[in-house]
């Protein structure tokens, strides 16, 4: 099965992390080509601001052994 390949874009202030969903592709190369177009547009320029991809399988679960908040 191929990966699908998901692309946002946080911007950290201090402890905060702001995080915007930009899409879902089908290639790595396509994600690419979305990060280029936006990059210089205003809220994706600045330097504190980072896209990153991630590839991820359909019907696959993700986190399937929890992440601890409520054992703690």
């Amino acid at each position: 099965m191929e990966d699908l390949f998901i692309v946002y874009h946080t911007i950290i202030r201090g402890e905060d992390h702001n995080t915007k969903f930009i899409g879902i592709y089908s290639t790595r190369e396509l994600a690419e080509s979305a990060i280029a177009r936006l990059k210089s547009k205003p809220g994706f320029r600045k330097p504190n601001g980072e896209f990153y991809i991630g590839a991820y399988r359909l019907n696959n679960d993700y986190w399937a052994d929890g992440f601890g908040l409520d054992d703690e």
